[in-house]
């Protein structure tokens, strides 16, 4: 295997530092390992070297970047959040042919609202939250909201992994409109506008008036494209199809940037909005009986005159976990909101960073500190809650739109007047907090293992699209992989059949083998995944899906080795024994 040279001695890697460094500044620039360690590892997964860490500050100096890094040949990773969960977003170990420059966009926050509100433009460091907050004032909401499995989620990383979140009308992250760099098959660096707005041909001219929002009426072509996946409404509720309802290997939403993986270099992505329900209401539904929760399901989808707002799964051992290793996190965002989670987040990564260098401190020290802390919190999930708890194993929260609560009350009713189980409606703030507490669900395992290092390898996190017709949905795994886990935690998007399972495994246990002995009983399913996280460098992508990566970076210039492809120059294949 090839290694990649990371040598900063090297006279090429030091010219090429200094020429980033005169068009970000010298603080922009991180090259050190301790600096650079945020931005080579993943949330969950993955970490490699890296000649540097650049964070333009505009979208000219992004270009100006990715001029420099595509004239000296090295491998670019786009980043944004870096809140992926597959490693996508980072580098993988050292086995590059190229150094790997990564470009951290977080500091071109901007976003632009066009048509009173009805789309937006986002540029890359834009965050859902930061977009909701943006929308809520004039009634309008984004495609998602807060994430399921991260915090302070970028609208691109949503883009890029076609991300599909909690709102069932809405589908997948896409978009046919946006603006991006590309590498032709010569080499060439190019910028497509793909906005819809006539900007001109001149890319600096281009990239400056996006930056502003100099975008005139007659501009803007309001027929360029759909700035959603506006069939999937319809396509969900086929609860008779043999197929899952979106997954990341579905070519019909992999368009240019929407799916793109990094394989481009974006700058800015065009997208609808959608009027913000008012006085939604949520009911919460438990049963110790897999299939009642089926055929609630395709009742709901297949006869509802309504589509719900989201429907929420949470197992009974992912509500108690994350009762006590959430809990902090429900709490903080109880009392701030969601807007700051990401600068404490980032707190927090710094003081973890220090302590490391410090040395006498354990791993996971701030983890371990928010955790003691957290026992001397009150009690923060309602009653009834705690209640279904104890009485069921399966719990679904179903919120509805104020116009649909009718027709999902008598159904609930009339259903459970003869299926096991039970449900109530939820007051305002109940329902709030049911739906915080299944978010908190999503961190609760990286906080287990965090503070049970002493008995925990790791987490084997999967992505899991289910067949719309399936309904034996629940995972019985064999005796001989659930000694090998020290607990499971099931969640994830029920109307649309996405499932996120993670598993913690027991020390001294292979996480990666352990992985690849569950993924032929999930084929056997019938199954898909990734289903919304994408493909990283966890899971192989197929051979289309990497026919479309070819023939968006020809070079394998941008974010290669992404769905185990080869790492190497123009996808020359590495060489076996």
């Amino acid at each position: 295997m090839l290694k990649a040279a990371q040598d900063m001695s090297s006279t090429a890697g030091a010219q090429l530092v200094t020429e980033l460094r005169h068009i970000v500044g010298n603080h922009h620039v991180l090259t050190e390992d301790g600096a650079t360690l945020p931005y080579r590892r993943g949330f969950r997964f993955g970490e490699g070297r890296a000649l540097a860490v650049v964070m333009p500050g505009s979208l000219v100096e992004q270009w100006r970047v990715l001029q420099a890094c595509v004239k000296a040949g090295v491998i670019v990773i786009m980043q944004a959040a870096n809140t992926g969960l597959t490693g996508g977003s980072t580098p993988d170990g050292d086995t590059y042919d190229r150094d790997i420059v990564i470009v951290h966009s977080m500091r071109m926050r901007t976003i632009h609202l066009i048509g009173g509100g009805r789309q937006v433009v986002c540029l890359p460091g834009a965050t859902l939250d930061q977009l909701e907050g943006m929308l809520a004032p004039i009634g309008r909401e984004p495609h998602s909201v807060i994430g399921s499995s991260c915090i302070g989620a970028s609208v691109f990383g949503g883009v890029s992994n076609n991300s599909g979140g909690a709102l069932v009308r809405r589908g997948p992250a896409y978009t046919d409109m946006a603006l991006f760099a590309q590498v032709s098959d010569r080499g060439e660096l190019q910028l497509v506008n793909h906005l819809g707005i006539e900007l001109g041909s001149d890319p600096e001219a281009i990239l400056t008036q996006v930056e502003a929002g100099n975008f005139p009426d007659a501009s803007i072509n309001w027929n360029a494209g759909r700035g959603h996946d506006d069939d999937y409404a319809t396509h969900v509720r086929d609860v008779n199809a043999d197929t899952p309802a979106r997954y990341n290997a579905d070519l019909r939403r992999l368009h240019e940037g929407a799916g793109c993986a990094g394989k481009l270099g974006l700058f800015a992505v065009r997208l609808d909005t959608f009027e913000a329900e008012k006085n939604p209401v949520v009911f919460y539904i438990g049963t110790n009986k897999t299939d009642v929760l089926e055929d609630v399901r395709r009742h709901i989808l297949s006869s509802f005159k309504e589509l719900p707002i989201a429907g929420e799964y949470l197992h009974r051992d992912a509500f108690n976990i994350a009762e006590k290793y959430g809990k902090d996190t429900f709490v903080i965002i109880r009392m701030i909101g969601t807007r700051r989670l990401p600068a404490l987040f980032a707190m927090k990564n710094a003081f973890d960073r220090l302590a490391d260098r410090i040395g006498f401190l354990p791993r996971h020290f701030s983890d371990r500190f928010m955790q003691f802390m957290s026992h001397f919190f009150p009690r923060h999930l309602p009653a009834r809650m705690r209640d279904y708890r104890d009485r069921f194993e399966h719990h679904l929260m179903l919120k509805v739109s104020a116009s649909g609560a009718q027709e999902a009350r008598e159904f609930l009713k009339s259903h459970f007047a003869t299926h096991e189980g039970d449900f109530f409606e939820c007051t305002p703030d109940e329902g709030s907090k049911a739906f915080l507490h299944r978010f908190a669900a999503a961190g609760a395992a990286v906080r287990y293992r965090n503070v049970h290092t002493d008995t925990t390898e790791n987490i084997v996190a999967l992505d899991v699209a289910l067949r719309r017709n399936d309904q034996d949905w629940f995972e019985v795994l064999p005796k001989d992989i659930e000694d090998e886990i020290i607990v499971k935690l099931y969640y994830g998007h029920f109307l649309c059949h996405v499932m996120h399972q993670d598993y913690v495994v027991r020390k001294g246990y292979d996480c990666m083998a352990l992985e690849h002995r569950m993924l032929p009983g999930l084929d056997k399913r019938g199954a898909r995944y990734p289903a919304e996280h994408n493909f990283g460098h966890l899971y192989a992508a197929p051979d289309d899906v990497l026919a479309h990566y070819r023939q968006l970076d020809p070079c394998n210039c941008f974010n290669p080795g992404i769905g185990q492809a080869t790492k190497r120059r123009n996808w020359i294949a590495e060489s076996v024994g």
